[in-house]
């Protein structure tokens, strides 16, 4: 065997350089050189193996792409390889985060926004009961209905809506409750 002399090894430069001129072979050597060091360092970088395969082969297709554009300083692919591998994972990274984003706002837009048919059931069904509280309270007497309106529809309590009427508070405790009896045996009505 001592006739036998290894061949040099071709290096990086010389593999880009035929690269760079078409030959798929010679890129096939400089991956099959690279990859695992790129998937590696992927691997480490991402801590998943599926986006590590996935970067590890966006590498190359860039790499593949720009063979033409680089020229390497340096005898070995390795470094060049590695910055692009550096690139395409905070490319990768980034692009999930916008993508995490996107999802959260499309949420938080689909939980804001809603059906309009309901928002059109909704004020049907207001309406129908609007028109329905309107005309019981169209049968109680004058002071009855000005009680419910103050204390019940706008909000005030017993002691605001006498000063409002200019009545003691006792005349609308007593009217508030016969109000509230009517109201109560016309809604018995209308479930009849």
């Amino acid at each position: 065997m001592s006739g036998i002399r290894a061949l040099p090894a071709v290096s990086d430069r010389d593999l880009w350089d035929r690269a760079a001129e078409g030959d798929s072979g010679a890129f096939g050597q400089l991956y099959d050189r690279h990859a695992r060091a790129i998937y590696n360092f992927l691997r480490r970088r991402t801590g998943s193996w599926s986006d590590a395969e996935d970067l590890t082969s966006a590498v190359f297709l860039q790499a593949w792409r720009r063979r033409g554009d680089i020229v390497l300083d340096r005898d070995s692919a390795l470094p060049w390889l590695l910055r692009t591998a550096d690139y395409t994972a905070r490319n990768e990274w980034r692009s999930k985060v916008r993508y995490r984003r996107a999802l959260a706002a499309a949420h938080l837009i689909h939980s804001e926004v809603e059906d309009p048919a309901d928002d059109v059931a909704r004020r049907i069904d207001d309406d129908r009961r609007i028109r329905e509280v309107r005309a019981a309270l169209g049968r109680l007497p004058r002071q009855e209905r000005e009680i419910v309106e103050l204390c019940i529809w706008a909000g005030l309590d017993q002691a605001a809506a006498a000063v409002a009427l200019d009545v003691p508070i006792g005349t609308v405790k007593s009217r508030l409750s016969r109000a509230r009896k009517h109201l109560r045996a016309f809604d018995l009505e209308a479930q009849a």
